[in-house]
């Protein structure tokens, strides 16, 4: 298991990151969740075992009982405070009041306290924004967050779902105030849609913004169950057809993986994640299960290696089609890589 910075922080993170929706059988996740504590701490019990240190939760995941089962796994455990670094997310509705959801001052510091009750603990690691408010002004939500770091409720703040133009809004925002900046993004990101890489991507690397990856699995369709000529009345992808996926595409690559995965002895979703893992701006992998030797199975891609050759195949299968700005962008630039390049040489 590799550590990465989480961003331009001193934080280190594991390469994968346990994620834990499937924890707790209740609200809008409950056709992937299912897992009560004993199940749950056997997995989070196998993440440790294996080197993964982060963790990542929300508290919209089955109303706030993913977050209980999460603060209970590490009590049951036994595991060092300080041997874990944990992740929660606020802003969907978790009420039906108009308060309680977005990324208001009001609901913010009303949803830490009750993340860090339910989680018995004293302070979050990293508190993220679960999406964008449109209704909440992005100073309003920084300056909360901000109060939040400075009381030592939360150490490192992100965001999740965020456009590239409103994270670079919020990170001059923050140095123009003085405030806490976001570290890092979760997003969407598997080789079956790769649209992050238009702009997102080349923004994270300009700003030193981390990237966690959620779904690497493309909602299991990269789980090697399916193919074009496959049943599609099985498994997660037949009750929660989530996220969108241009499956013609995603096939393509499907076909590739499958002939990598049998010349490496591994399977389809080790390759998927470990393409991902070989993507620079990566920090962590977000991997979640129902059963632990779907987890052992997505551990092992940590130990799978891609040869350049293998890289090049899977880029060419899987890239986005050209799409402007970018084709102009690389043509006017090409005067100056070209004075670059000689320059190296």
């Amino acid at each position: 298991m590799r550590y990465n910075p989480l961003g331009r922080t001193g934080l280190f993170v594991s390469e994968l990151c346990l994620g834990t929706m499937t924890f707790g059988s209740a609200g809008r996740f409950a056709a992937i969740a299912g897992l009560d504590q004993s199940e749950s701490d056997a997995l989070v019990k196998a993440a440790i075992d294996a080197g993964i240190n982060f963790i990542d939760t929300a508290n919209v995941y089955s109303e706030g009982m993913s977050e209980q089962i999460t603060g209970q796994a590490l009590r049951n455990l036994g595991i060092a405070r300080d041997q874990v670094v944990i992740a929660t997310k606020a802003m969907g509705p978790m009420g039906e009041g108009p308060n309680d959801r977005g990324a208001s001052r009001y609901h913010l510091m009303n949803q830490v306290e009750a993340s860090l009750k339910r989680m018995q603990l004293d302070h979050i690691d990293l508190y993220q924004i679960h999406g964008w408010d449109a209704a909440t002004p992005i100073e309003e939500t920084l300056l909360a967050l901000d109060n939040l770091v400075q009381r030592g409720l939360v150490r490192y703040i992100g965001v999740s779902n965020w456009a590239a133009w409103t994270i670079m809004k919020a990170l001059g925002v923050s140095e123009r105030l003085g405030l806490a900046r976001f570290a890092s993004l979760q997003a969407y990101y598997t080789i079956a849609g790769r649209d992050l890489e238009r702009e997102i991507v080349p923004m994270l690397r300009s700003e030193g913004v981390g990237l966690m990856v959620w779904s690497p699995l493309a909602g299991g369709l990269l789980s090697g169950k399916y193919s074009r000529e496959g049943d599609k009345t099985d498994g997660r992808r037949a009750v929660f057809d989530f996220p969108p996926v241009d499956q013609e595409r995603a096939y393509d690559a499907i076909d590739v993986m499958k002939a990598i995965a049998e010349a490496k002895g591994a399977t389809v979703a080790q390759i998927a994640l470990a393409w991902l893992l070989h993507q620079p701006a990566v920090s962590s992998v977000i991997v979640g299960a129902k059963r632990p030797d779907q987890l052992a199975d997505n551990i092992g891609a940590t130990k799978v290696d891609l040869t350049a050759d293998e890289l090049a195949k899977l880029e060419a299968v899987s890239k986005l089609p050209a799409e402007y700005p970018g084709w102009m962008l690389q043509f006017q630039g090409m005067y100056r890589a070209e004075q670059l390049n000689q320059k190296r040489r």
